[in-house]
């Protein structure tokens, strides 16, 4: 029997050896982050090469034979709560990185670095054709690694665990069911008999991006973005990348469309919290890292929209806006709060899209996607599939391939994030409710400009935590319940039947 003494020496190696994995990685993001902000277009080749090196390292640091050792010799241990947390995470990491061949791993990862490139040539010149041979090899090369996971699993299923393996599938798809019979019916009905509500944004402009960039940081400032350990950069498509040390989020500017730069600077700004809240203590362990990318959706979904939509939010920040833009210094607080929670159904942006039919575009994803991975969808039926379901669930049909099935960059990372977004929406509406339980009037704070307690009821109760529980355990943790859509039904249908006065 292990006594104390031989336990703590084999946890603290353990950790020793995963915190070398965890730098590596950490290094391969910060590459990618470059990547899509800082790095000349014709830097691909060389970046790919870097990225598939260190992908190949961290494989094998992590599939090392004492690696193993390690852990069949710490779950026969006695373990507290945290280090129990640590062997679990780590052995499902383990148990599949294993399984994979070396060389699929950077086969993987420098095809799909060279694919952002040509993701973004492609939706320039609008012509999917030029990124369909690569999508199908990622594809490929996604399925392979998922058959040598669990060859008797279906390999959509295999993806799905890696990112979101507390919430199964059947909860997932039950969620969507539930999302299609509630809003699906309250977007017809807005479109038939709601107010005509007012657009002054969209009336005006051009907005300048120099402008847009100020009041995006003006907007982080409010809401207490810790610029010692952030920025704010410019991409193609938003994203946050970096830990609790470094974070990095990027927005993009149309110079139509202001609002769409606030609102995924505020977006990002909700992931970054997450980043930023982790335990600083615990880096390079995944006692320090986020727990899944439902949760951490549900961190932006958080800020995005039960802070930066609501009335109060702008009631704060409507003045800074017409500091920026001096145009619209005749728009009120109600004109601002209708335009920002407006629907559009016509919309065809997954990122600009409203609360209520954003999900539709996440329902879509989702059903390409993993028609695509199971082979029932060709690669060159995807814009047309795309187009039939965007005219099915919201009445629209793309015009361009650059507006359709080009528009995101994810599918060159995988196959199986999209359900991720609708998550975190459900479970942001549910730990607002929670939230709201053991907070007075969080509306008034808001008004206030008084952030703090609802950060660091966020950091208690989410962030802290990094992987000590299990997705499903935190959410129970965090609210008293499981993950339920009734929340988010109850708070979308409260606040649109109000706002277009049905």
């Amino acid at each position: 029997m292990a006594t104390a003494d031989t336990t703590d020496a084999a946890y603290e190696e353990l950790l020793e050896r995963y915190e070398r994995i965890s730098a590596i990685n950490g290094a391969s993001g910060v590459l990618g982050w470059d990547q899509q902000t800082m790095m000349p277009d014709d830097g691909t080749p060389a970046r790919s090469a870097q990225l598939s090196a260190l992908s190949g390292i961290s494989h094998d640091l992590m599939t090392d034979d004492e690696f193993g050792d390690l852990l069949d010799q710490l779950e026969d241990d006695d373990l507290d709560p945290e280090q129990e947390a640590v062997v679990r995470e780590l052995r499902f990491r383990y148990d599949r990185a294993v399984e994979v061949p070396e060389d699929l791993v950077q086969e993987l990862t420098e095809t799909s670095s060279e694919a952002n490139q040509i993701w973004q040539n492609a939706k320039a010149d609008d012509e999917f054709e030029q990124f369909a041979p690569t999508l199908e090899t990622i594809r490929d090369l996604h399925v392979e690694r998922a058959e040598h996971i669990d060859p008797d699993k279906n390999p959509y299923l295999v993806m799905h665990e890696g990112g979101e393996r507390d919430i199964p599938i059947e909860k997932v798809e039950d969620i969507f069911g539930t999302l299609r019979e509630e809003l699906v019916p309250l977007i017809e009905e807005i479109k038939e008999n709601g107010d005509d509500l007012p657009a002054p944004f969209a009336e005006r402009g051009p907005y300048d991006a120099d402008k847009q960039e100020e009041l995006s940081r003006d907007a982080l400032d409010l809401l207490n973005f810790d610029w010692d350990r952030g920025r704010l950069d410019v991409s193609p498509h938003p994203f946050t990348s970096g830990n609790q040390f470094d974070t990095r989020i990027t927005t993009r500017f149309r110079e139509d469309d202001f609002l769409g730069s606030l609102t995924a600077s505020i977006h990002e700004f909700g992931h970054a919290t997450y980043q930023l809240g982790l335990p600083q203590e615990e880096f390079g362990s995944p006692l320090g890292e986020s727990r899944s990318a439902g949760v951490h959706e549900s961190q932006s979904r958080f800020w995005e929209n039960h802070v930066g939509r609501t009335r109060e939010f702008w009631e704060l920040f409507l003045p800074r806006v017409k500091e920026h833009f001096p145009e619209l210094e005749d728009v009120s607080v109600d004109e601002a709060y209708a335009a920002v929670n407006r629907i559009y159904p016509e919309n065809l942006i997954r990122v600009e899209a409203d609360e209520l039919t954003y999900h539709m575009h996440i329902i879509l994803r989702y059903e390409i996607g993993r028609s695509f991975v199971e082979g029932d969808l060709n690669v060159d039926e995807i814009p047309q599939v795309w187009n039939e379901k965007m005219e099915e669930y919201l009445g629209v049909t793309p015009d361009t391939d650059t507006n359709g099935c080009l528009q995101d960059i994810h599918w060159t990372g995988g196959f199986a994030a999209f359900q991720g977004y609708t998550i975190g929406s459900v479970l942001a509406a549910q730990l607002d409710a929670a939230m709201r339980r053991d907070i007075d009037d969080v509306d008034e704070k808001i008004r206030n400009g008084e952030f703090e307690p609802m950060l660091s009821w966020m950091r208690e109760n989410v962030h802290s935590h990094g992987q000590r529980y299990r997705a499903d355990q935190l959410i129970e943790e965090a609210t008293g319940e499981p993950l339920t859509a009734e929340y988010f039904v109850d708070y979308a249908k409260d606040k649109f039947t109000d706002l277009y006065g049905l």
